[in-house]
């Protein structure tokens, strides 16, 4: 199948089947490594947004404010953008965080959405892995333009992108070619991390991250769009020597999310992205389920494999991607 023929059928797969829907910080905060700030919308405080450091959450109170400790393992303090608010974006790249400063104070503002987002749609991409300027030549004249024509086809419909990894080749050059990608289809795209984006020969897997980091902000995080919960993870373990790696949701991530999915309805939908499929990719997973279990409508959005094909793990559908890039 070529690759037009393969993003105009997969691009449809992704937004008709299951998506419409009704090393580290600076460790000098305050005294006590707090943080406080304010999440406002024209100057109002807005309560219950959730915010975290990736390894504690917390809840804004009745006029918006919130105070966090920070582990001393953190590096950026972001908020899970609640229901009916815009995505906080820059070249339409999720910018939904920021990096820990010598600070102890950090606001928040948002704006709200001029319609109603219960109803919305997102697009998956998995595997642009672009690893040459050719590869881009490919991906903005047949994969970007495809993509244009589905979001057209939304009409005003609320969208957004996730980007569920390997959006290079271990070309890390590159993000800036991807980056060019999402601005031109003009929706807000979230990354997660995937093997070809690792960095390589700078340690293990706590430094593996390091240039993803430095272009899209943290691996794991959550985000909220009308009554769904979107979480985003980081499965793929690096080893510690050349391309060697394997499917594994960290400990941290685990005690985040159960964190995270405390704020959230046990009715509520909860779709998870991440690169390494769950069912047949991720050594701990019977760890990961149970983080869920207590969920009773749970998708999982991956990549990695190259084809299509869909799981069911004690009532958890996993959706698994075929790629962008067409191999």
């Amino acid at each position: 199948m070529n690759r037009r023929s393969f993003i105009q059928k997969s691009g449809l797969l992704a937004t008709t089947l299951f998506v419409s829907l009704k090393a580290h910080s600076l460790s000098i905060f305050d005294l006590d490594n707090k943080i406080s700030g304010q999440i406002t919308s024209r100057g109002k405080g807005i309560a219950n947004v959730v915010v975290s450091d990736g390894f504690n959450v917390v809840r804004t109170d009745a006029d918006g404010n919130y105070t966090i400790d920070v582990n001393p393992l953190a590096k950026f303090v972001w908020l899970s953008t609640p229901a009916g608010y815009e995505f906080k974006t820059e070249s339409y790249i999720a910018n939904y965080y920021e990096k820990l400063q010598a600070t102890a104070k950090l606001n928040f503002e948002l704006k709200a959405l001029s319609r109603n987002d219960d109803k919305h749609n997102f697009i998956i991409w998995a595997d642009p892995q672009v690893k040459n300027k050719k590869d881009v030549e490919k991906m903005m004249t047949y994969s970007v333009p495809d993509t244009k024509k589905i979001i057209k086809s939304m009409g005003k419909t609320p969208v957004h992108g996730i980007c569920v990894g390997d959006i290079v080749w271990d070309n890390h050059e590159l993000f800036a070619d991807y980056n060019k990608a999402v601005a031109e289809m003009g929706i807000p795209f979230f990354q997660a991390l995937g093997n070809h984006d690792m960095d390589y020969r700078m340690g293990g897997d706590e430094t593996s991250d390091k240039t993803f980091q430095e272009n899209y902000g943290p691996t794991y995080y959550s985000f909220n769009r009308g009554k769904a919960h979107y979480i985003v993870l980081d499965d793929v373990r690096y080893l510690g020597t050349e391309r060697n790696y394997d499917g594994f949701v960290s400990q941290a991530q685990l005690d985040w999310m159960a964190k995270d999915l405390q704020f959230v309805a046990k009715d509520a939908l909860v779709i998870i992205s991440l690169h390494i499929p769950i069912n047949s990719g991720v050594k701990n997973k019977a760890d990961f389920f149970r983080v869920v279990e207590s969920f009773k409508n749970v998708h999982i959005m991956s990549g990695h494999t190259h084809y299509n094909q869909n799981m069911i793990t004690n009532g958890v559908f996993e959706h698994n991607h075929g790629t962008v890039c067409g191999a």
